[in-house]
């Protein structure tokens, strides 16, 4: 029965490798086949082909029924980004899968409505955490709206003091993300709050659960011209636009 109803949907894989942990996900449109988790930290390349693998070959799948590839092309981790966006355009020149870039400050951000049902509450604002080193982080902030979690300010490298200083004394903000794991007091300030920890990962489910609202729009990603959104660079301007 579950087959009949999901025969004429693509089969999809999602991949978030934008941290320090890793996930995958399959699924037929928007319902979610399963979903695996790395047994550790930084083991995108040893875990990703294989979690993968063993999802398929449980659900009776092959690789060649991969129609859709979602992936959590940045900002993030250099080495987990350029891995999952090669993957999708091997697999997209392999096979003609079709290719979602979610971005991974979305993919963090859409935890908060876990949150929000769980513990049947509202917040309006939040801004996703992620580590970029040097002492600098990838935020951006997001105002909850009807439709979802809209971006009120563009991607960004700061460092947390500058963060702070634009923030506190405001309306109450959220915080989430890895890169609160090792930092979350250099973002202390009045009005300044933290998510339980276990919603800061970045997972492959959000992946998928964005992913496929993209695709609904035809918003899917050129493999010629694909690469990862680092954030880095003469371009990146570390301010926060309100």
């Amino acid at each position: 029965m579950q087959k009949k109803s999901t025969e004429h949907l693509p089969l999809i894989v999602a991949v978030e490798t934008s941290g320090r942990g890793g996930s995958v996900a399959i699924a037929h449109g928007p319902h979610l086949i399963e979903s695996a988790h790395f047994t550790g930290p930084m083991r995108h390349s040893t875990e990703l082909f294989t979690a993968i693998a063993q999802m398929l070959e449980k659900a009776a799948l092959k690789a060649q029924d991969i129609r859709h590839i979602y992936v959590s092309a940045g900002p993030g981790s250099f080495t987990g980004i350029r891995i999952a966006v090669t993957m999708a355009k091997t697999m997209n020149f392999a096979d003609g899968a079709q290719i979602v870039a979610v971005n991974s400050l979305d993919i963090v951000a859409a935890n908060a409505d876990d949150y929000i049902k769980n513990q049947r509450t509202t917040i309006n604002k939040v801004a996703p955490i992620i580590d970029a080193k040097r002492g600098q982080f990838f935020i951006a902030v997001y105002q909850h709206t009807k439709g979802g979690w809209k971006k009120t300010t563009q991607d960004c490298l700061i460092d947390a003091g500058d963060f702070v200083r634009q923030f506190c004394g405001q309306e109450p903000i959220w915080l989430l993300g890895e890169g609160l794991v090792y930092y979350a007091h250099l973002f202390a300030g009045e009005n300044i709050h933290l998510l339980d920890k276990k919603y800061w990962p970045a997972a492959a489910e959000k992946v998928h659960q964005l992913g496929w609202q993209m695709a609904c729009q035809n918003q899917f990603a050129d493999p010629l011209t694909l690469v990862p959104f680092y954030l880095r660079g003469p371009d990146a301007i570390p301010k926060v636009k309100i």
